[in-house]
């Protein structure tokens, strides 16, 4: 008979549970509050300094810390947080609301306002960032040729196993959320929030960047709600609200003649509501090395959209330094699947492709787009490819 099993004492489940609890605790570091390194939350107080000195002692610290905002309203100038921290695991808890300085003059040639370069496993947790960004738009938009380009609101660079969770990016004076050159980035439950009219304030833009994934995330801004630049690879987009905005864009690439190219990329359950593009690949209409190719658009409403489904390879802004030339960049497998709704132009899906290197390999596949209860129609130039399922409007390939 084999002898029982000795039961375990309540206490002693307890000392364990706590003993796991304590060394999770010291595992964790320490909390950084900004206002105890003189943070003011009255939205009037310069707290920079104080931010970066929490930032300084978390980097610091060998074990993963972390650094806390609390509710009210904190003023900050253009600040850099820097990397090559002891530790790969800083979790920056915003309760708070980030402020910029009401005058764009401060920051509008920073290029970027808050900045975090080089480093590895940090996550932001909630908060507000304010860009205030309104007068700053509407300099540009008067056609005023003194304005500041503006200031990004939150750049990741050179960076490594990102999370942004929670986070409303309210106000931009340029782009919100931007990846450069990072690795492995999650985004989850991100709000954007601009005026339609906001001038080049791209929700979030990845570049340079591989295994980026960007989940559950509503953006209303003035540009693109999601924009993809040369060098992206396996991106992975889920879940998204776009409206009103540019759409959710490929490009512009091939603007400079040696650029690395985008592949991989899943655009999948996406709405667009009266938005001036749905999907859209984008490139400069002159020579490049560029490309495009494995893309899967996936699953999207339509609710009038001016260019529901779109690839424009002429982009020659203001006809400078393109004129009559062909784009380089070669456009290859991508497919459109289960894309439906209200189309607010008669030409619903344009293929303008490249005459030097024509689209090939574009999928359509379970395709329906209406222009004022009928149907619309598809418009192709140089594109070559297949019709699958139910498409409509009928295929042009």
């Amino acid at each position: 008979m084999a002898n029982p099993r000795p039961k375990l004492s309540p206490s002693l489940i307890l000392g364990v549970i706590l003993c796991c609890w304590l060394s999770s605790s010291v595992a964790m570091g320490a909390t950084y509050n900004v206002v105890n390194f003189g943070a003011k939350s009255d939205g009037k107080t310069d707290s920079t300094e104080a931010f970066l000195n929490a930032w300084s002692k978390a980097c610091a610290s060998s074990d993963p810390a972390s650094m806390y905002v609390p509710q009210g309203r904190f003023l900050l100038r253009s600040a850099t947080f820097n990397g090559q921290c002891n530790n790969k695991g800083i979790t920056v808890t915003i309760d708070g609301t980030l402020v910029a300085p009401s005058d764009y003059g401060v920051t509008g040639n920073a290029g970027n306002w808050l900045q975090f370069d080089g480093v590895n496993g940090v996550s932001i947790r909630g908060g507000v960032l304010d860009g205030q960004g309104s007068a700053l738009w509407n300099c540009k938009n008067s056609g005023k040729s003194n304005c500041p380009t503006g200031a990004t609101t939150l750049a990741f660079t050179n960076s490594n196993n990102i999370a942004i969770g929670g986070l409303t990016s309210m106000n931009s004076q340029l782009f919100h959320i931007v990846f450069n050159g990072c690795q492995n980035v999650k985004v989850q439950g991100v709000k954007v929030m601009a005026d339609g009219n906001s001038p080049n304030t791209d929700g979030i833009h990845v570049q340079m960047s591989s295994h980026v994934t960007i989940l559950n995330s509503k953006i209303r801004t003035g540009d693109d709600c999601i924009s993809i630049g040369p060098g992206t690879s396996n991106l992975w987009i889920e879940n998204i609200a776009c409206g009103p905005g540019h759409g959710i864009s490929i490009g512009s690439l091939g603007k400079d003649l040696q650029e690395p190219g985008v592949q991989n990329v899943t655009v999948k359950t996406v709405t667009f509501t009266g938005t001036q593009n749905g999907v859209r690949i984008k490139t400069w209409g002159r020579p490049t090395n560029g490309f495009v190719r494995n893309v899967l658009f996936q699953d999207a409403i339509m609710s009038n959209v001016e260019n529901p489904v779109i690839i424009d390879q002429n982009y020659c802004p203001d006809d400078k330094g393109c004129p009559g030339q062909a784009s380089g960049v070669k456009v290859s497998d991508v497919t459109y699947q289960d894309i439906h709704g209200t189309s607010a132009t008669q030409v619903a899906v344009k293929f303008d492709c490249s005459s030097k290197y024509p689209c090939s390999g574009i999928r359509l596949e379970d395709v329906k787009l209406t222009y004022k209860n009928q149907p619309a129609l598809a418009s192709c130039n140089h594109a070559g490819g297949a019709a699958l399922g139910t498409v409509q409007p009928e295929s042009c390939f």
